[in-house]
């Protein structure tokens, strides 16, 4: 890769599977250039096979300053400079109060809260006027039901950050926003429910005023919208896509 090719490069964290990798399905069907990160180099080079053309897999873990400083290196090095970066990777641990454990705790908030920070941080000196910075937040940021209750902390954490960096951007010509999707068909959001998968689907599908869960695509098309020059006025806002289910 030339850092002098012209197409714009979008950068999706935890791309090699669910919403991430829709995502970054839907950044390379609008012929960007796509470079998705993830943990574990199996998974990506999967998901770049899938993707074809010039995707790019690198190793990546978000709660690594260390790690994130040589992803971003690793960027300016062989792309010059990102034009969408989608921070998306996350993960949750349902617990109840009585059973969140410290190891889990610092899980989710190292991912979560921490992975954020210093993504869209060391993504900024890679990023021109016009360029557009989508966090995959969650409904839980408001909504987060029994057991969720770290995990929503740390997206309505997120979301309190954005409330301030829309200011810190201020001149840059950066826009930031989240897009929050609520319950969406994808493989961790069954393995979250353990050997229950199927009564917590139902339940999730009962809730929704629309009859459904999201599908991965359909958050997909929400962040692209965002990213692009369509949401030119669009900027500090949290865009739940989730049928309803938050307002229910």
């Amino acid at each position: 890769m030339s850092p002098s090719d012209e197409r714009k490069v979008a950068v999706v964290t935890g791309g090699s599977s669910g919403i991430g990798f829709a995502i970054a399905q839907k950044m390379a069907a609008q012929g960007m250039r796509v470079i998705i990160t993830g943990r574990r180099r199996d998974a990506l080079d999967r998901a770049v096979t899938q993707l074809g053309g010039d995707a790019v897999g690198i190793v990546a873990d978000v709660s690594s300053t260390a790690g994130l400083d040589a992803l971003f290196s690793e960027i300016m090095t062989g792309f010059g400079s990102i034009h969408t970066l989608v921070a998306n990777a996350g993960g949750g641990v349902h617990a109840p109060l009585g059973k969140i454990t410290e190891a889990a705790y610092d899980q989710q908030f190292d991912t979560n809260v921490k992975g954020i920070v210093f993504t869209v941080q060391g993504a900024l000196p890679l990023m021109e006027p016009g360029s557009s910075i989508v966090i995959v937040g969650s409904t839980a940021s408001i909504d987060p039901g029994p057991t969720m209750s770290i995990y929503g902390a740390t997206k309505a954490a997120v979301r309190n950050l954005m409330r301030s960096w829309v200011s810190d951007l201020k001149g840059t010509g950066i826009r930031i926003n989240i897009v929050s999707p609520g319950p969406t068909n994808t493989q961790s959001l069954r393995d979250a429910f353990g050997e229950n998968a199927a009564e917590g689907m139902a339940f999730l599908k009962n809730k929704s005023p629309i009859g459904r869960i999201g599908e991965p695509e359909e958050i997909a098309e929400v962040a692209a919208f965002l990213a692009s020059d369509a949401a030119s006025y669009v900027n500090g806002v949290e865009l739940f896509a989730d049928g309803g289910a938050s307002q229910a």
